[in-house]
């Protein structure tokens, strides 16, 4: 059992996303209440299976519209502004990743396109899917899921597995 209602949302949705498989696009979730949308949207709560669901954690993951595609995610987020209804959101997005002994070796002055394609090409490289959530009263987590891990039992929870998304994450809710 988790923790904390936010690690169990984290890891509701990191295990959703997997059903999905990899190579999956950024996906955007509203972090709810559950007993208020029980109480507010009870037709929603229905769709959802929560009415009836004495499991349903205390916060439900939503998952928001397709983000745009070729938007640069920072961008994209900087537009989003959640009502007041929402306590929290999620991100789930893909990315490579370096082991930090290979950071010596990037090499300097190369356009972000240009890095993109060297951390591609490294034979050191790793896909990773993260999921990363933050409430509105700055609470946050996060889960790692490793490709070549790819199962339940290995995925890395933490509130500071990826502080720059997290920050930015809180920023859509700042007045």
């Amino acid at each position: 059992m988790a923790a904390s209602p936010l690690t169990r949302a984290v890891l509701e949705i990191d295990e959703y996303v997997a059903s999905l498989g990899w190579d999956q696009p950024a996906r955007l979730f509203a972090l709810v209440d559950t007993a208020q949308l029980r109480a507010q949207e009870p037709t929603l709560a229905d769709r959802l299976g929560l009415s009836d669901d004495p499991s349903a954690g205390p916060l439900t993951p939503i998952e928001q519209d397709e983000l745009p595609a070729g938007a640069p995610l920072d961008e994209f987020l900087g537009t989003i502004a959640w009502p007041d209804s929402v306590a929290g959101c999620a991100l789930s997005v893909e990315r490579l990743m370096l082991p930090p002994s290979a950071e010596a070796s990037v090499p300097e002055g190369m356009s972000e396109k240009q890095l993109a394609k060297w951390v591609a090409k490294h034979p050191d490289r790793q896909e990773v899917r993260m999921t990363v959530a933050v409430l509105r009263d700055g609470a946050r987590d996060s889960a790692l899921r490793l490709r070549e891990k790819d199962s339940a039992t290995d995925v890395l929870t933490g509130s500071d597995l990826v502080p720059g998304l997290a920050e930015a994450l809180a920023a859509t809710f700042a007045e």
